[in-house]
């Protein structure tokens, strides 16, 4: 690509952590009082925008799969973890981000976890990335090798892997606990090198680095293992900061700064499992809830000369909207023939507007509606405390403010005048259901959508 294609198609540089709750970064109350600084990520806030009410799908492999194709994952059939026995991840009929920007002259890569498919077929270099390499599924696995009773011949242990498009991936080596506290080094070294090589050929890149910490088990590599004297989670937030920074200095000294979206968010709320558990900051809960700390996450976006530093916005975003907003960023078309919940959020992003392209979102947990927010109020119909808890159903929903009652406790309900706005939401997407209905979970390739009477 010519050096004006490249200006007119910026770098993007999405960096993705792994149950980073909202409240971990010193930018977001943390940092210090979670044992850590960390400068890096603060500064690149300083230096573009901050969002307060960032939305995700409150599993990993949901939320995943929404920012990648801009539809809730109760579409795709990507709703929950997956736990075996069947298809598991994106049907190749999706439409991923990566698919549109390479079609586009992007080159395209992701490094470290992946969860939206196991074997070939559903693997990154079968859903639009040039090349990958990590985790085809998640890091708690490494503790299944040293559990009591566990044999591989049984069930085999999960692989690195690496591949490229169009070839089939290869399996590396074990992930182990070893390996466990040193793969986000590799991943970073892997970014650094994929810009440098992009930067000597002037090609316009997406890349996606999925960090795999704080998941559980939160174990920091050796070089910063005691580095904090605050203990493992300290050290991880430390080394976490360190590679960011490594990033952020390439990207400046291969000169590719001004031309680089570089966006920092979480995948999903604060992790539960103890003794790892994070923290939401101000909000109560972990990931797989409906409550706001399984539901926010930390962040940030950089655009130098399109997005004004030291900007922030506590206006309502979803995750699904990073499709539609970096989708007509880089100037590629969204797909017309099947819904898309993402919307454009351009103008709030670049301080144009002061308002969100969206009014409410909708939240599943699993394959239920659990909750809706709309504007600064919420509607829980499901009771569920932690993933461990049993969602039981409400026989009326539990109404908030959130700014009177952010904590989501019982006590404080708001008017129910709400529901009306909140019931056309869903109306809306339980008719689009109609019109096109959802992937079941385990659909094998090739899909395609049933066909309507005419």
């Amino acid at each position: 690509m010519s050096d004006q294609t490249t200006q007119r198609h910026p770098n993007i540089l999405f960096i993705l952590a792994d149950n980073l709750g909202y409240g971990e970064l010193g930018v977001y109350g943390g940092g210090p009082l979670r044992g850590a600084p960390t400068p890096h990520i603060d500064g690149l806030a300083a230096e573009g925008l901050r969002l307060t009410n960032m939305n995700m799908e409150p599993q990993c492999t949901p939320s995943r799969s929404s920012m990648l194709t801009g539809r809730h994952a109760i579409r795709s059939g990507t709703y929950a973890v997956p736990l075996g026995g069947v298809p598991e991840g994106l049907t190749q009929w999706e439409i991923t981000l990566p698919k549109l920007l390479s079609d586009a002259g992007y080159a395209t890569a992701l490094y470290g976890k992946w969860h939206l498919g196991r074997d070939d077929g559903r693997l990154p270099n079968d859903q639009g990335f040039d090349e990958w390499y990590g985790i085809p599924r998640t890091t708690h696995e490494t503790t299944w090798l040293t559990s009591p009773g566990y044999a591989p011949e049984l069930v085999r242990p999960q692989h690195i892997m690496e591949g490229r498009k169009g070839e089939p991936s290869r399996e590396l080596q074990v992930y182990d606990m070893q390996e466990r506290r040193v793969i986000d080094a590799e991943i970073t070294r892997r970014t650094v090198a994929f810009m440098e090589e992009r930067a000597r050929g002037h090609q316009p890149f997406y890349l996606f680095t999925s960090l795999t910490q704080p998941h559980f088990p939160t174990l920091p590599h050796p070089r910063f293992a005691g580095s904090t004297g605050k203990g493992d989670w300290a050290d991880m937030l430390a080394e976490m900061d360190h590679n960011v920074g490594e990033m952020l200095a390439a990207i400046d000294r291969l000169g590719l700064r001004e031309n680089t979206i570089v966006i920092f968010t979480s995948d999903n709320g604060a992790e539960f499992i103890k003794p790892w558990e994070g923290w939401a900051g101000p909000w109560r809960g972990a990931y797989f809830t409906a409550l706001e700390g399984g539901l926010r996450v930390p962040f940030i976006l950089r655009w130098p000369g399109q997005v004004p530093p030291g900007l922030t916005s506590d206006e309502l975003v979803h995750g699904v909207d990073l499709f539609t907003t970096l989708a007509t960023i880089a100037g590629v078309a969204i797909p017309q023939d099947r819904p898309i919940d993402g919307v454009n959020q351009c103008d709030l992003f670049q301080g144009t507007s002061a308002k969100s392209g969206r009014d409410g979102l909708l939240v599943w947990v699993d394959n239920r509606l659990q909750a809706v927010k709309w504007r600064n109020f919420k509607a829980h119909f499901y009771q569920q405390d932690t993933m461990m808890s049993p969602p039981e159903k409400l026989p009326v929903p539990f109404i908030i403010d959130l700014y009177t009652n952010p904590r989501e406790e019982e006590g404080k309900r708001a008017s129910g005048w709400v529901l009306e706005p909140m019931l056309k939401m869903v109306q809306a997407f339980e008719a689009s259901l109609v019109e096109h209905p959802a992937i079941p979970m385990g659909t094998p390739d090739p899909y395609e959508p049933p066909r309507r009477c005419p």
